[in-house]
């Protein structure tokens, strides 16, 4: 039989989950801090590229930070919460 999951209990998946949005929060500035350096960085050494150039370079290194970020925050989460332990394999023959 499966056992609770600790993001069952209201309380402990409210601060969960206000520990996630406060990873993303730092996360998101982390990311548009970086993104900044690198438009800095291409702007001082390829001058001369079009705009398109930089808008792509900066949706693609931001968007590709933040995906990171979010599923690392929810395995973080997953895995804090308990709720790892709280999943059980119905095919695992040792118990």
């Amino acid at each position: 039989m499966p056992q609770p999951s600790p993001l069952d209990d209201p309380e402990s998946a409210a601060f969960a989950w206000g520990r996630y949005r406060r990873i993303m929060r730092l996360m998101s500035w982390i990311s548009l801090f970086t993104v900044a350096l690198v438009l800095v960085y291409l702007w001082v050494t390829l001058p001369g590229l079009p705009i398109h150039f930089y808008i792509a370079t900066g949706l693609g290194v931001g968007a590709s930070m933040l995906l990171m970020s979010t599923l690392m925050g929810l395995v973080f989460m997953s895995n804090g919460t308990g709720h790892d332990e709280s999943v059980t394999d119905s095919h695992d023959r040792r118990g």
